[in-house]
């Protein structure tokens, strides 16, 4: 019997009961890994953890209550996993959100602050919080969800451009961490950060509520997951940094 190709990760997912979240989460679990999915929502993360453990037997998940906004928690938080399991070797940061408007000039602040927090923010600590536990892994892997929207940004969406290339950037910074500080004797990173892009993206649900939409350009649930999942079958210094593109260009 083959041995599940995630055999012995530790991983953990941030917005685990979004979609993106729950898929994630259930490829993760069907390849052998050991999940840890956070949300701010009780009610919604114990229905995404029970729905893994009902499509994948024998799956090794739990949820824990995070606030991301809190970046004290969020430390203790990747402190306690590596405690618990000796080391974490994924941070999947999957919180989403999205503001817009009719153009430019109507663009509100609020929508930005919004964004700043909920998409920024998050990615901020979760990263910070986790980054010395991905370089002290074999094969440390820190994977978010970019935007096409912030490679041509559109007169109507420059709170969201603005803030998913903030954080972007931010990821881009992570990854030149991992070569600066990296241990191996070779001087290459063991751990990668890398950025998926897309324009959007869309569940097995909104398919069935909206059978006769064409969906042009976004990204299944299913196939973001299974990407996450394939990072680990990449060496570190070729994945480090990059933007992996899930839609055109």
């Amino acid at each position: 019997m083959n041995t599940p190709r995630l055999e012995g990760k530790v991983i953990a997912v941030a917005g685990a009961s979004g979609p993106a979240g729950q898929a994630t989460m259930r490829r993760l679990a069907a390849e052998g890994a050991t999940v840890i999915g956070a949300d701010i929502d009780q009610r919604r993360l114990d229905t995404a953890v029970d729905s893994v453990r009902t499509a994948v037997g024998g799956a090794k998940i739990t949820g824990q209550i995070i606030d991301l906004l809190d970046p004290q928690e969020v430390h203790d938080w990747a402190d306690h996993l590596e405690a618990e399991h000796g080391h974490v070797d994924g941070l999947f940061h999957l919180v989403g959100g999205w503001r817009g408007s009719k153009s430019f000039f109507e663009s509100r602040i609020d929508d930005w602050d919004f964004l700043h927090d909920t998409v920024v923010r998050t990615l901020q600590h979760t990263s910070l919080a986790f980054q010395p536990a991905l370089l002290r892994s074999e094969s440390g892997r820190f994977a978010m969800v970019g935007a096409a929207a912030a490679h041509k940004p559109t007169a109507g969406g420059a709170a969201y451009a603005a803030a998913k290339a903030a954080t972007e950037a931010w990821t881009l910074s992570m990854a030149h961490s991992f070569v600066k500080e990296t241990t191996a004797d070779n001087g290459e990173p063991t751990a990668a950060a890398a950025i998926l892009v897309i324009k959007a993206l869309v569940s097995p649900e909104m398919r069935a509520e909206k059978p006769d939409a064409k969906f042009a350009g976004f990204t299944d649930t299913a196939d973001l997951a299974e990407t996450l999942a394939g990072l680990w079958d990449r060496p570190a210094a070729e994945l480090n940094g990059q933007h992996l593109w899930l839609t055109a260009r």
